[in-house]
């Protein structure tokens, strides 16, 4: 169950209550220059800027150390970070040339070729040719696809576990929260 009182990953500079007082948390970094008055009028923000700015830091923190906790369940996969998400771009975004899935995952082609040979490796995904011979597809075989429902259901469990412990109240406010959050992941 997930709760105030576990410990903060290491580099994470949100306190465990998740609280932090916002001049520690917009403080321009040790020897930076600092602003003139004249340049802190003109770029004071609105009221409302600084809400919606507080809630996004909010938000992206709390992204972070839901993903960090389930993601201790993929270890069970039995592969590594880099080939789960690679994997994962195949089994639910479709076949994809190398180029394409190195640039889905931010990395080189060089190094999707390494994460992409692990996978193969491992039959977890195949190569084949487009009709006309001159491309090669990627895509997630039989096991590769059974490896990542099984993973998303040990992820979804432990997060339903931690939901359950929730007063119903607190569901029902999660559940309309999730759509508020469905528009603003459209809107990025």
């Amino acid at each position: 169950m997930l709760s105030a009182s576990s410990s903060v990953p290491p580099g994470d500079p949100v306190p465990p209550s998740g609280v932090m007082a916002p001049a520690a948390r917009w403080a321009p970094p040790e020897g930076a220059p600092l602003r003139t008055a004249e340049e802190s009028t003109l770029a004071e923000p609105s009221p409302s800027s600084l809400v919606a700015t507080e809630i996004a830091d909010q938000l992206h923190s709390a992204a972070i150390h839901l993903l960090r906790r389930l993601r201790v369940r993929d270890r069970e996969s039995g592969i590594g970070p880099a080939q789960l998400s690679a994997l994962s771009v195949l089994v639910f975004g479709g076949s994809r040339s190398l180029g394409e899935l190195a640039d889905a995952e931010q990395v080189r082609p060089p190094t999707m070729s390494r994460i992409v040979a692990g996978l193969q490796r491992s039959r977890l995904v195949r190569r084949h040719a487009t009709e006309d011979g001159r491309r090669v597809r990627l895509e997630a075989t039989a096991k590769g696809v059974s490896l990542m429902w099984e993973g998303r259901k040990r992820r979804v469990q432990s997060l339903a576990k931690a939901l359950a412990a929730l007063p119903e109240n607190g569901r029902e406010q999660l559940r309309g929260a999730l759509q508020l959050l469905q528009q603003v992941i459209r809107d990025l």
